[in-house]
């Protein structure tokens, strides 16, 4: 495949020369452990001993440019070893869990592995992942599970993110990162169309970008069910009924058509496709999708007029349209728009999608993935298997095949599946029918935890594995502009908690594999460039001290060796500058060209009906993060953000005979939930919507439909049928 190339110097982000930074008394420049955006702060050591260290503004990082949201400002609090683990627990007899020695504990978790290999065979034994993990963790955890215990039963909750994006990216690009271009560039663009994203929430820093955008005279279009503080913000509101975001994208593509806005000489010259998706797009004329969608067709016109004669445009997409079992088929239609207007493959304009998770590009890069090898290779490739394999030491042909995506992995367990090392996931509050997938969990021979804090799924474990955290530990993670980012050590972690490379390693070797798996993160990260070298996520031009001089490495950034012989980062390999944005000359497909996707509209996987007549649609909320593992240990976030609640429209609480604060039951034929209703005319009436960041009775996901996209295995977190009443009423 050939390699993107970059854009001309005249658009290169600003670069910032300099050595590599190093810990001082001032503080450690390092990065916020939560999403995506991965801000740059600043940790100044604590000013007593037993003190958390202080988070202060790194304004240099161009991402945050200083920042933060309160999240990224609390980040410290979870340091703390009154919220967190800081010893190894072992279920005894008693079935209570109870503190033991880490070799106790290592040798349990090795021997029950073992023990259900032998018993079941090597399939039996699955892995599953985070996306918050750092890509030298995600590395070593595919390495572990292909190499050591030979399984292929490995996936991780980053599927649960953009994973649908991702698949579109692939086959209308051949390559897939979150975003093509530097984040900055949002802010340059002529017009943005905002789909299924609530950045006022979920991202707050980079809210910046849309405020900057509009004050320099361009336009924001935002599609949510919901009128968030996002919408608010915007030119154009469209409110779409839930699960109708690829009826909408067919629509505003047939007005495109209708209204001669193509640009014919891009599809002609850039693309292929054309033809074949064109007779999906005519299908889907104004009225009709007004019935699909509930945006009246004067919207429809007036969001084609301001992408169409702006002269620059992007489509930013999420996990509303993404977390659908048409994820897939939904962004490839958002692609279609850009391709078919020439908003692609030129500076300023453009498809993205807003990866969530911390990590979840990287993740999924480098291993974790049920499919892929590191570089984002594919794991049924020869050439592939071949290359890694070489790395790692190990015959071709002794690597596993593909297994299961995650939520089918989930479903298997206590069956086909026996024994789980689940590393950095909380699937018992975040996988969808989560009640389900915790009697899944239960029914598992041998279940072994490694996290942070005693998380409601490691509660279950037969043995949790305390380990380090953000700034306990050095690694780099790929933020959503594909940045590649170093995270520094700030503080010692407490005595008896040791870092998952550490862990991988101990087992590693009670399991027969003395080398292979070193405990140096930078060590880990070398061997990654080695083994990503040549993939389409070619991250072989990166080092730890080139990250820290250029704020950051754009992959994929192969080396460029002048001698054949030097490996990478050696003094006879000259390292690509990386690529801030992608497809500028040709796009990463066989002749160069983008593709487009012939898709047709169809129902959710779950459409109301009388005895469910209402939508539920999920998100989250500003001061929690994901399953709430995590924030919900910070006072501060907790004051702000106590709990789980139903958002519903005041015409359906009359109906319902509902006031502010009274208990509501969501049912779905998969169970109930149960939280305080909170009124808004900000939600459509015939939508209410709940925050998954809580277990309990006010679990959302207890709820939510497991149904898979076809082509992701994404399952279908934003749409379900419910019936909505009062608590009381509920027998």
């Amino acid at each position: 495949m050939s390699t993107p190339t970059t854009t001309p110097t005249t658009l290169q982000p600003a670069q910032h020369a300099r050595p590599a930074e190093v810990p001082t008394p001032a503080g450690v420049d390092t990065h916020c452990p939560y999403c995506a955006l991965q801000c740059g702060m600043t940790l100044r050591p604590p000013a007593e001993a037993g003190a958390l260290p202080e988070v202060v503004e790194r304004t240099a990082f161009p991402v945050n440019r200083g920042a933060l949201c309160g999240k990224g400002r609390t980040s410290p609090e979870v340091l703390s070893a009154a919220v967190r683990l800081t010893g190894p627990l072992v279920r005894g007899a008693d079935g209570e869990l109870a503190p033991a020695s880490w070799d106790e504990a290592l040798d349990r978790v090795a021997a029950g592995l073992l023990r259900v290999r032998a018993a079941h065979g090597r399939d039996a034994v699955g892995v599953f992942g985070g996306g918050g993990l750092t890509n030298e963790k995600a590395y070593a955890l595919g390495k572990f599970a292909r190499v050591v215990l030979r399984t292929s039963q490995i996936d991780y909750n980053g599927r649960f993110c953009m994973s649908s994006a991702a698949a579109a990216h692939q086959r209308a690009f051949g390559l897939d990162r979150g975003l093509p271009f530097p984040l900055a560039d949002v802010a340059r663009t002529g017009c943005v169309i905002l789909v299924g994203s609530n950045l006022a929430d979920t991202m707050p820093p980079a809210l910046r970008y849309l405020t900057e955008l509009r004050d320099s005279g361009g336009t924001l279009i935002v599609i949510d069910p919901r009128r968030t503080r996002t919408a608010e913000q915007a030119d154009l509101h469209l409110q779409p009924r839930p699960g109708t975001d690829l009826a909408l994208a067919l629509g505003l593509l047939h007005l495109v058509v209708a209204e001669g806005r193509l640009d014919e000489d891009f599809i002609a010259a850039r693309t292929s496709g054309w033809e074949q998706a064109l007779p999906g797009v005519m299908a889907h004329w104004p009225e009709l999708v007004e019935r699909i969608t509930g945006v009246p067709v004067p919207q429809l016109r007036q969001a084609v007029a301001m992408f169409c004669d702006a002269a620059e445009s992007m489509v930013l997409t999420a996990r509303g349209p993404e977390q659908q079992a048409k994820g897939t088929d939904t962004v490839s239609a958002w692609i279609n728009l850009c391709l078919a207007t020439g908003r692609a493959g030129r500076p300023l304009s453009g498809y993205g999608c807003l990866t969530g998770q911390g990590n979840g590009q990287g993740g999924r890069e480098h291993g974790q993935k049920a499919d892929q090898l590191p570089g984002y290779r594919k794991l049924d490739d020869p050439a592939a298997r071949a290359h890694v394999a070489g790395v790692w030491g190990v015959d071709p042909d002794d690597l596993p095949g593909p297994g299961r995506s995650a939520y089918e992995l989930l479903d298997t367990l206590g069956g086909d599946i026996r024994a789980l090392l689940l590393m950095g996931s909380n699937p018992v509050v975040s996988a969808p029918r989560a009640a389900h997938v915790a009697e899944r969990i239960a029914a598992l021979d041998f279940l072994a935890v490694c996290d942070v804090v005693l998380s409601e799924t490691a509660a279950m474990a037969d043995v949790v594995l305390p380990v380090t955290q953000w700034a306990e530990e050095t690694g780099t993670t790929t933020n959503l502009e594909g940045r590649v980012v170093l995270r520094r050590k700030a503080v010692d972690p407490p005595p008896g908690v040791r870092s998952d490379l550490e862990v991988l390693g101990a087992l590693a070797g009670r399991l027969g594999w003395e080398q292979g798996f070193p405990a140096d993160p930078e060590e880990v990260f070398d061997e990654l460039r080695r083994a990503s070298e040549g993939g389409p996520a070619d991250y072989s031009g990166i080092s730890y001290a080139r990250i820290a001089a250029e704020d950051g490495v754009f992959w994929p950034c192969p080396r460029r060796p002048s001698d054949a012989t030097a490996a990478p980062g050696a003094p006879g390999a000259v390292d690509s500058p990386g690529t801030p944005r992608l497809f500028l000359d040709r796009f990463a497909t066989p002749d160069g060209r983008a593709r487009f996707t012939p898709v047709q509209d169809r129902p959710s996987a779950e459409e109301p009906s009388a005895d469910f007549p209402y939508y539920l649609t999920t998100g989250r909320v500003l001061a929690q993060y994901q399953s709430g593992a995590q924030t919900r240990r910070v006072r501060e976030l907790n004051e702000a953000a106590p709990g789980p609640f139903v958002q519903l429209h005041p015409r359906l609480a009359d109906r319902l005979g509902v006031a502010e604060g009274d208990p509501l039951a969501v049912t779905s034929r998969r169970g109930r939930a149960v939280a305080p209703a909170r009124v808004s005319a900000a939600i459509r009436p015939d939508t209410v919507f709940m925050p998954f960041h809580w277990p309990g009775s006010g679990r959302a996901n207890t709820v939510t439909n497991p149904a898979l996209d076809p082509t992701s295995r994404m399952p279908e977190f934003k749409v379900c049928a419910v019936r909505v009443e009062r608590a009381s009423d509920v027998r």
